[in-house]
């Protein structure tokens, strides 16, 4: 074939092959549909691209590529460069990260819960917890206080719950554990048509979830201050893939981290948490709040008992459990 060309076609068709062979193109396993909680995934991928004019880019998939449980497992085997889960979806599997889901640890921003997750991320115990899984820590998805939407009758104090079935993982479960409901852990995916069936009662999300998986198209009221913690769900990539970039992509990533999640909290603070308060109120959602003493009680049944299991059950397996509690308390309020 080459004797048919002009030489000048021959010299345009090896820069065409040659750049491509250069090009690297990462798959990204996310679930749900595009909401506040992927915009520093969308962020990122648009900043990568930007940095290396094309030539490393991101396929981001909405549950095209995996179960939103399995991502960690699709990351250990390269299955996907980088992917998205939360931590209470398999505590087994990644218990470092665990300690930020403890219910009443006091986080009181996004921000803050950016420099704390990004700080224990930097953690040894805690990079070599997610290496047994070829992960590489990237950034945090940051999340506000998890509250309740339910149906039926709505709780008027926290002993309404004794009994109450309920979406809830995590340290989040742990904490309406002891309150008397029955929790469940399921995946955000799962929780419309539960909640619609009768499965649960009541389901535990941050705003933008309640929105994006319309537990509000079902729900008849919401607990506005119950605040009993939220889940950490980080953007890992596979370690592989990582150190395959050249340095050139690898400083476009890891230098866009800061920018996405500047983005992202932008995002959700000015985006998602208007639209709240108008969506609960276009749709008559009764907002329930309780008594300063009644949280109180809450957080005096579930906290410490809740950090003095963790501590003891991860201190078992081998983690400096008690360091990475105090590590992360420490930091809060700072």
């Amino acid at each position: 074939m080459k004797h048919l060309l002009g030489k000048a076609t021959v010299a345009a068709l090896a820069v065409t092959f040659a750049t491509e062979a250069a090009a690297t193109e990462w798959n990204v396993s996310v679930w749900g549909k595009r909401r506040a909680f992927t915009e520093h995934v969308e962020k990122l991928a648009e900043l990568v691209s930007a940095k290396t004019n094309g030539e490393f880019t991101m396929n981001i998939s909405y549950g095209g590529l995996s179960k939103n449980r399995e991502n960690l497992d699709g990351i250990s085997i390269g299955a996907f460069e980088m992917a998205q889960f939360c931590a209470g979806y398999h505590r087994d599997k990644n218990p470092s990260i665990t300690v930020l889901e403890l219910p009443f640890l006091g986080v009181s921003s996004l921000e803050e819960e950016r420099k704390i997750s990004m700080a224990i991320y930097g953690h040894p115990a805690v990079q070599a917890d997610l290496a047994r899984w070829n992960a590489t820590l990237l950034m945090p998805s940051p999340l506000p206080q998890y509250n309740f939407v339910g149906v039926g009758d709505a709780p008027t104090t926290l002993a309404d719950f004794k009994g109450l079935s309920v979406r809830a993982t995590g340290g989040i479960g742990d904490a309406m554990t002891a309150v008397g409901a029955v929790p469940t852990s399921m995946s955000a995916t799962e929780v419309r048509q539960a909640l619609d069936s009768g499965v649960v009662k009541a389901v535990s999300f941050a705003p933008h979830a309640h929105m994006s998986f319309g537990t509000i198209e079902t729900g008849k009221w919401w607990t506005t201050n119950l605040n009993p913690g939220t889940v950490n769900c980080p953007v890992v990539v596979n370690t592989d893939a990582l150190n395959a970039l050249s340095d050139g992509e690898r400083e476009a990533l890891l230098g866009s981290v800061d920018e996405a999640l500047d983005y992202y909290i932008d995002f959700y603070n000015n985006n998602t948490m208007n639209a709240w308060g108008p969506a609960l109120d276009e749709r008559g959602i009764q907002q329930v709040t309780f008594a300063d003493a009644e949280i109180a009680a809450f957080k005096e049944a579930a906290a410490g008992p809740a950090a003095a299991a963790w501590i003891a059950d991860n201190t078992a397996k081998g983690l400096p459990a008690q360091e990475l509690y105090d590590f992360v308390t420490g930091m809060i309020g700072q």
